[in-house]
């Protein structure tokens, strides 16, 4: 495994474009910490974003996942590009012939993504727990470390997204037309599940059940949007009526259908990679 990893990791440090995109990605997740810093006084409405307790235990856990998972994106770049250069610059060639199976190939693959989910989510860890300790008004340690499955959570989201980009590296080949495929695929989800969510004889049940199995909408469906969560907004609901009662809780059966599709997109990996030739 270490030998595999070293191997990738010389691969992406030596390209100037994926140091940039891995570096820049590091540090916008550094950057969730200048949420707190946002305020706007405008004659006398004083609204300062960190004292409306998105920063509270155990709350921050839900948030700070959900707004670190936006940033995937700069991380999916990477990984159709290092796909794209195996072709280009074909190194992926050169390392079959240097005694490297396609099955180790995959999994070098594989692992480093799966390193760059791990590395992802400590780090959004540490971000939050200090965010936490110095914002927070709750810091018992039952709070502090309640809600830690948005963190397993944000992990297996990040490594199925991560996955469905390798794959698609692989099949197009090229980043551009890759990262286009994407984006195709994610306008295609979301037209179906408006179709099914809108569909006069479709019930909630129903739709739901159906486009939670969609590769896309379950990694969404993994953490839930948080900010219905917070009191000032089902305050604000409350006076024009409204009742928010959102169930905002991680599902064992969501990670396992995550986790399927990693897996599925992993040996569909192998299997192309194993047909094509090279």
């Amino acid at each position: 495994m270490l030998r595999l990893l070293s191997i990738e990791f010389i691969k992406l440090w030596n390209n100037k474009a994926s140091k940039i995109l891995i570096l820049a990605y590091f540090i916008l997740l550094t950057s969730i910490a200048l949420i707190a810093s946002i305020k706007f006084d405008i004659g006398p409405i004083k609204f300062h974003l960190a004292e409306q307790g998105i920063f509270n235990f155990p709350y921050i856990w839900h948030f700070n996942t959900y707004a670190a998972a936006a940033l995937k994106f700069f991380l999916a770049i990477v990984i159709v590009s290092m796909m794209a250069n195996e072709y280009s610059n074909k190194t992926i060639k050169q390392n079959l012939i240097d005694g490297l199976s396609k099955k180790e190939f995959i999994l070098s693959k594989f692992f480093t993504v799966a390193v760059f989910a791990f590395i992802s989510t400590v780090f959004v860890f540490i971000i939050s727990l200090i965010l936490g300790l110095v914002f927070s008004s709750i810091t018992e340690a039952h709070w502090v470390f309640s809600d830690l499955e948005y963190l397993f959570a944000f992990f297996v989201k990040l490594l199925g997204f991560f996955s469905i980009c390798l794959f698609i590296g692989i099949l197009i080949k090229r980043s551009a037309f890759a990262l286009g495929f994407l984006f195709i695929w994610f306008v295609i989800e979301k037209i179906a599940y408006a179709f099914m969510r809108f569909d006069i004889n479709a019930t909630k049940d129903t739709w739901q059940y159906i486009t939670q199995f969609f590769p896309l909408e379950s990694m969404s469906n993994l953490i839930k949007e948080p900010i219905t969560r917070l009191g000032a907004v089902k305050e604000l609901a409350g006076q024009i009526g409204e009742t928010v009662n959102f169930d905002y809780a991680v599902k064992f059966h969501e990670i396992i259908i995550v986790l399927c599709w990693t897996a599925l997109f992993i040996f569909l990996s192998y299997k192309l990679l194993k047909r094509r030739d090279l």
